[in-house]
């Protein structure tokens, strides 16, 4: 059975990859190729495939994995009913949320004060001692 999958070209660091009709059976780097329908590149997201040629490998049984069903879709290449469409509801799961900022209790806000000149307190005495006359 054959299998359309990614093929990791290109220098250190810097990957870019083939699209690959393979022997399902056999390891990537060890499965015969047998045609390469495309190319990706995931830094500038350009990917180019052989609608024709993709086309006849998925009718004759072909297999993609699920990037390249997602690579085929943009192309616009019309996959077969059994091909297995990948989950794009997929929601990431944040492990420890508790420990998150937003998820913390608010601290008050602590507003530093000037220490100010102790006011007058001459008015009340002065009060005090007209009342006491």
């Amino acid at each position: 059975m054959l299998a359309i999958r990614l093929q990791r070209v290109g220098r250190a660091g810097y990957p870019t990859y083939r699209l690959a009709v393979q022997e399902s059976q056999r390891h990537p780097s060890s499965g015969r190729v047998v045609a390469y329908v495309g190319s990706f590149n995931p830094h500038t997201k350009e990917s180019t495939v052989q609608v024709e040629l993709a086309q006849k490998y998925l009718d004759n049984g072909a297999q993609p994995t699920p990037r390249v069903v997602r690579l085929f879709k943009d192309a616009g290449v019309k996959l077969p009913s059994w091909v297995k469409q990948p989950a794009t509801d997929k929601q990431k799961t944040i492990r420890h949320a508790d420990k998150l900022r937003k998820n913390q209790p608010k601290e008050e806000a602590v507003e530093e004060v000037a220490p100010e000149a102790p006011e007058a307190p001459a008015e009340e005495p002065a009060e005090e001692t007209a009342e006491k006359e």
